[in-house]
């Protein structure tokens, strides 16, 4: 059997164009090599309005540079929502014209996440009122929270949860010596630094084998309960959040028990 001979030069000219294409690779943007789940999208194709990464939106809070709209229910704000954002319902367009009525602004709508219909519709409506820079996190509050973000509940979310929710584990963040005189009834006292050891099986402060559980985190000051919720957020508990407020106003809505004193 007979081989064709390959032509001299050919070689040459082989490692000359796997060189090209080599460099070629290397010169594509490097967002192809670093691509992740916090910089992407869902991707959809024939959307009206364009649709911003995680990244993006960590950025917009972090700046304050633009509103940032929750269009979900008035209770599932209360509930749980990004911290920073503003609620107005899907049905409130005229609300949203009234606010911001400068039509070029930059304005951020998210809601419960790829399925949820809301953020569409609202920013299709105001494309038709003649707003030029609307955007969505289509990703929304799940994916937010599915990321290791911590949300925030509001007064009315959590007398909801206290009470319509048995399985709902509250979280208080304070003192040892402040959390034995006096709590939420049920709580737990979980510290800054401890997510890790109260995730432990054995130790029962968090619901090891259901991370899906709601958690919510309390103290005297929003800002101490936010820190243990970031630490038990990062243990995989996606339905964490902290309360927004203080334990005065837990207290005057009766959501309180005074221990007795041993």
């Amino acid at each position: 059997m007979k081989t064709k001979s390959i032509l001299p030069g050919t070689h040459s000219l082989l490692n000359l164009m796997m060189l090209a294409g080599i460099c070629q690779l290397a010169e594509l943007p490097s967002v192809y090599s670093q691509s992740t789940v916090y910089n992407t999208t869902l991707g959809e194709a024939n959307v009206i309005t364009p649709e911003i990464t995680t990244e993006q939106l960590e950025k917009i809070i972090a700046d304050s540079s633009a509103p940032v709209l929750d269009v979900r229910f008035a209770q599932e704000y209360a509930i749980a929502h990004i911290l920073g954002s503003i609620n107005i319902p899907e049905k409130e367009v005229e609300t949203i014209v009234q606010r911001f009525s400068d039509k070029a602004t930059l304005i951020v709508l998210y809601c419960n996440g790829p399925f949820c219909g809301k953020s569409k519709r609202v920013s299709a409506e105001l494309v038709k009122l003649g707003y030029t820079n609307v955007k969505r996190y289509q990703l929304g509050v799940p994916i937010w929270r599915a990321l290791g973000h911590t949300v925030q509940t509001d007064l009315a979310g959590f007398q909801y949860v206290f009470r319509a929710d048995k399985t709902a584990v509250v979280v208080d963040a304070r003192s040892r010596g402040e959390f034995e005189q006096g709590s939420v009834p049920g709580a737990v006292n979980i510290l800054v630094g401890e997510a890790e050891q109260a995730n432990e099986p054995a130790d029962g402060r968090l619901p090891h084998k259901d991370k899906g559980t709601r958690v919510i985190v309390f103290a005297a000051d929003p800002k101490d309960a936010r820190k243990v919720a970031e630490e038990i957020a990062k243990k995989a508990y996606w339905n964490s959040s902290y309360f927004g407020g203080t334990t005065d106003e837990l207290k005057a809505k009766g959501l309180w028990q005074q221990k007795k004193l041993k």
